[in-house]
């Protein structure tokens, strides 16, 4: 009896697979392998993309509402809305940007168009990228010490001692002697911790050696010392542009470049300049990814103030975050 013969006898449950049913049954197998391979490569590279919006709109509202807390505390002087006058005891802020940069309170905001005027001095080139550069003082809103409960002061910190009459900047281990204006029996004084930053774009997050470059926010911000020294604010903010409302002396108003707000005025200008009449500020925030995305292409252009960038086709996703704020203080 033949192997045919033999096979026909068997009971069903014995008999296999032909030659044609197991190329059907492999074909059937490698069409849905294949289906669900495209399923998984899809959701992985939708998983990705997520990520990466995720990355660029955290950090971009971070940045923003950083900004915008700044911003409208700019000019802020505690009790006393006059210029500080002299300091009585003479202080040093190191790394500062030049000289009397830091302690120019009368001057709340101040920024360079495009440029980084302080490479010499506070600001090394390796460390700006690119964008606008913002100044903002202030004083913090609560106040540390006050004539009618002292509170001991760090010896390393600069405050203002702000009376309705004058106010003064001095270093928490040499608080100002007493005048007229700071005696309880005249009026009261509070003194609040001093605040500067100055916002610009750095090529990277961590350091020029990371791989790749991931570009961020940083700031100058004035710590113990008293000193400047750079902080992160949020990575992927790859270019910042800004635009300053301007009240005019026929009171009407419109937006500015920074290099059309006294573009002869400095930081540390201590006269009245067109700065003073800025009440707000409108910023543009260009975010990229921290990485590049195989596959995607993007051929937009982004218009951020008086600038327009792209198209990059470089793989990187981007996004602009913009915002308008109200100066309180102006």
């Amino acid at each position: 009896m033949d192997n045919k013969a033999v096979r026909n006898h068997l009971p069903a449950s014995q008999r296999g697979f032909s030659i044609t049913e197991l190329m059907i049954a492999s074909t059937i197998s490698l069409m849905i392998l294949a289906g669900v391979s495209g399923l998984f490569v899809a959701g992985a590279t939708s998983e990705r993309t997520n990520a990466t919006v995720n990355e660029l709109t955290v950090n971009g509202r971070y940045a923003i509402d950083t900004l915008r807390r700044e911003l409208m505390a700019a000019g802020f002087r505690g009790i006393s809305w006059s210029e500080p006058i002299a300091p009585t005891t003479s202080f040093t802020i190191s790394n500062d940007c030049a000289t009397g940069f830091s302690s120019n309170l009368r001057q709340g905001i101040w920024a360079s168009n495009d440029s980084n005027p302080f490479s010499a001095s506070c600001l090394p080139t390796a460390s700006y990228s690119r964008g606008d550069l913002l100044v903002v003082r202030y004083v913090s809103p609560s106040a540390a010490n006050s004539y009618a409960a002292a509170t001991a002061l760090s010896t390393t910190t600069l405050y203002l001692r702000s009376a309705y009459e004058q106010s003064e900047l001095f270093v928490g281990s040499t608080p100002p002697s007493g005048t007229a204006a700071y005696s309880p029996t005249r009026e009261p004084w509070f003194d609040y911790s001093y605040q500067v930053s100055t916002y610009y774009v750095s090529p990277f997050t961590t350091s020029a050696s990371e791989s790749p470059l991931v570009p961020a926010l940083y700031r100058l911000s004035l710590g113990a010392g008293p000193a400047l020294a750079a902080q992160l604010v949020a990575p992927n903010v790859e270019d910042m542009q800004l635009q300053f409302e301007r009240l005019t002396t026929d009171l009407n108003s419109r937006f500015y470049d920074p290099d059309d707000v006294s573009s002869t005025a400095t930081s540390t200008t201590t006269t009245v300049t067109e700065w003073d009449d800025v009440v707000a500020v409108r910023v543009w925030l260009l975010m990229r990814a921290s990485r590049t995305e195989n596959g995607y292409t993007n051929t937009n252009t982004y218009t951020l103030g008086d600038q327009t960038r792209g198209p990059f086709n470089d793989g990187y996703r981007r996004e602009v975050f913009s915002t308008l704020i109200q100066l309180r203080n102006s």
